[in-house]
């Protein structure tokens, strides 16, 4: 690995002379750019991914003086590609910055791409406030590159997380509307009872028995199949359960369910949230008797 480093040291400082020199044809930056390639290259082979980055910086710099924009995303790409190994937010500094070059030459597709990954990122570091933000603009990229699939899977990432942060109306805006979208679809459409299960435990984080009754009777109405499954089951009992602030009942109807479905641990998350809500009312109603 040594050698490697040794090798990519010597083209970095080639491409430092280049770019410091004069040159009659004005291709130095040229010169030096295919020079930082071979060294962060060499770079990478050993290992080094600090070093393997500052130099993609230093290509991107060179590739944005000629004027070449989509080189220069890929180098910042490329950068962010390594510091991923060792540095999250390094990483998403340099996907920002491809994002950015991307915008402005019209690679709406390759923007979109990056905005999911740093929101993918994001995500590792629990920031779910800003992998909101990246998921969104992803989902909205993707949109208008009419890639509705891609669209879809960072929409349902807005409403996770949307929910984790008991942002509850949003995440079921986000599922209803994609459940929607997917009826129409033959690929999609056995996925709905999936999307509408999602919005109804959101419906549920409310305990509020009136609105869990009016989102069945939508969800009903939206798609008639979805009255004949487990997941409208499901929801149907649980929303009964909460009616009558009967946390033995959600309890076994959560155990039940589980037992032929694994529930998730955004959705157990969820509905732990609710059977809290259930004691502390039960609760309430044993200090007032």
């Amino acid at each position: 690995m040594a050698d490697q480093i040794a090798k990519g040291e010597e083209f970095e400082k080639k491409a430092e002379k280049k770019i410091n020199g004069w040159s009659f044809l004005g291709s130095k930056h040229e010169d030096a750019a295919e020079l930082y390639d071979k060294a962060a290259n060499c770079y990478k082979i050993a290992k080094a991914w600090d070093r393997a980055a500052a130099v993609y910086l230093k290509l991107a710099g060179c590739h944005l003086k000629l004027d070449s924009k989509h080189e220069a995303a890929s180098a910042y790409v490329d950068a962010a590609n390594s510091y991923k190994k060792i540095s999250a937010k390094d990483a998403i500094s340099c996907f920002d910055q491809a994002v950015n070059q991307f915008m402005e030459i019209g690679r709406f597709n390759m923007a979109a791409r990056y905005c999911k990954e740093i929101g993918e990122l994001y995500e590792v570091e629990q920031n779910f406030e800003q992998s909101i933000v990246y998921f969104e603009r992803a989902a909205d990229l993707f949109q208008s590159e009419e890639v509705s699939t891609s669209a879809n899977q960072c929409k349902q990432k807005v409403a996770q997380f949307s929910a984790q942060l008991e942002q509850y109306p949003r995440a079921i805006e986000i599922y209803e509307d994609v459940a929607k979208q997917s009826l129409n679809n033959n690929l999609l459409k056995y996925s709905v009872k999936g999307y509408l299960l999602n919005a109804g435990l959101c419906q549920l984080c409310k305990v509020d028995a009136v609105a869990i009754s009016n989102a069945l009777e939508r969800y009903e109405e939206l798609d008639p199949s979805f009255s004949g499954t487990r997941e409208y089951k499901f929801l149907a009992d649980l929303a009964a359960s909460v009616d009558e602030e009967d946390v033995q009942r959600f309890t076994d109807v959560v155990k039940e369910f589980d037992s032929m479905t694994r529930l998730d641990a955004w959705k157990t998350t969820l509905l732990l949230r609710v059977k809290e809500k259930l004691k502390a009312k039960e609760n309430e109603d044993d200090d007032l008797t």
